[in-house]
């Protein structure tokens, strides 16, 4: 089976566009932008899942199996999966991996817009919705808020356990950790609107709106877990060392400087790039794993962050999931080493993860993946919505200054949550 296909031109804004296509969907749906690129997949043609206690080869197992050509899937990978993949016990019969092959599709890039969908009635359809969202100029941001409590909500537990992991990292049981707080979201808002809102104030390396097998989310990732090309390149971006960030030319300057400076944050940012090189080296010809860029400064939001960006070529005989498996989860959301950084965060958190620094992805039938990193997002599932954000503990960690770095997280997303309003549901 093949996709039906039509391109068109598109003079509206596409990121204006695909979230009003998002927002009037009544189907499990994906949007994804990959640097000014953006796609968006409706409806399950296919659908993917693997358990947290069964083998990631599963996944390519059934994406073998899919009966279109040429298909993208669209999905998640919660950070539940980090406990097989690194030995942990007892892990959870939870959903790990879900990825949707969509029976419509939107692809924008360079004014154009490409429709694909499973049947040629559908292309129709998706070009008239097109048209509808840019006669009617779709959503908008909106000045409306939703106050959350960034600064107290479970400060002292968070205090606590970060207190907890640095007395763990200095007896010698591991070197870094990430540990995280939750901070609910009081009242229910309107994710597409909200998305639009923050992503326009933001600089995320990808950002995503989805709602796909019982979760909701958006957010503005700061990096990928990993990028996969189909020649078998690898690449991937650990941002380690955080500071805030205002928009003020002289006091932004100020604290890269400090960055720079700090012994804590240029050690974590250096530990995080020798993992990610070692990880890169199980899979990739050793040979070519190389440190591309190392500890220049990304600006994301509301934070800046030390950031590097390293590269290799696979192996022969190993595959895009292979290196996907060697790099999650991502070093710069989990600790060094791996597993005993898990098992910390499983008993000093008081929620379990999901989606919070798993990955959302985009999986081509060419061997492409591109796996953005879930952090900086809002979450929703089973009636609840919420935010969460973390820190990197080290040795030289203290409680009340890896807070206030959960406290600069959040406001990236915080500061942009509009309140719920109804829109008409496509036809």
């Amino acid at each position: 089976m093949r996709y039906w296909e039509r391109q068109v031109a598109l003079s509206a804004d596409p990121l204006r566009v695909a979230a009003t296509l998002a927002a009037t969907s009544t189907e499990d749906n994906v949007l994804y932008e990959n640097q000014g690129s953006i796609c968006w997949g409706e409806g399950a043609y296919a659908t993917v899942t693997t358990r947290a206690n069964e083998p990631l080869s599963a996944v390519a197992d059934q994406l073998a199996e899919v009966g279109v050509e040429n298909w993208r899937a669209y999905g998640w990978a919660t950070f539940e999966l980090a406990h097989s993949l690194h030995g942990l016990e007892n892990v959870p019969e939870t959903d790990a991996v879900t990825l949707m092959i969509p029976r419509r599709e939107v692809r924008f890039e360079n004014g154009t817009v490409l429709l694909r969908a499973i049947t040629a009635a559908d292309v129709d359809a998706l070009e008239s919705r097109l048209a509808d969202a840019v006669l009617t100029g779709g959503i908008e941001p909106a000045e409306a808020r939703v106050e959350v409590d960034v600064e107290d909500h479970d400060a002292e537990s968070y205090r606590h356990a970060v207190a907890a992991g640095i007395a763990e990292i200095r007896s010698g049981a591991l070197d870094k950790v990430i540990l995280s707080r939750v901070v609910p979201v009081p009242e229910d808002i309107d994710l597409p609107t909200t998305y639009l809102t923050g992503r326009l104030a933001n600089s995320p390396a990808r950002s995503f709106l989805l709602r796909l097998h019982g979760w909701e989310a958006l957010g503005f990732s700061p990096e990928i877990v990993i990028g996969v090309s189909p020649d078998g390149q690898v690449v991937t971006q650990p941002l380690a060392g955080t500071r805030a960030f205002y928009g003020d030319h002289e006091t932004d300057q100020a604290s890269r400087d400090e960055l720079y400076r700090d012994a804590k944050e240029v050690f974590e940012h250096a530990i995080s790039v020798r993992l990610a090189a070692v990880e890169l080296s199980t899979v990739c010809t050793p040979s070519s794993v190389r440190v591309e860029e190392f500890m220049s400064v990304k600006e994301r939001g509301s934070v800046q962050h030390l950031a590097s960006q390293l590269s290799g070529e696979l192996a022969p005989g190993r595959t895009g999931w292979d290196a996907f498996a060697a790099l999650f989860p991502a070093v710069t959301a989990s600790g060094i080493p791996k597993a005993p950084a898990c098992e910390l965060i499983r008993r000093e958190e008081t929620k379990s993860r999901g989606l919070y620094s798993g990955a959302v992805l985009t999986v081509d039938h060419d061997g492409t993946i591109d796996a953005a990193l879930i952090l900086r997002s809002v979450f929703r599932k089973d009636g609840s919505t919420w935010l969460r954000a973390g820190a990197g503990i080290v040795a030289q960690s203290t409680p009340e200054r890896e807070l206030e770095e959960t406290r600069e997280k959040l406001r990236s997303v915080s500061r942009f949550l509009v309140p719920a309003r109804q829109f008409a549901s496509a036809d």
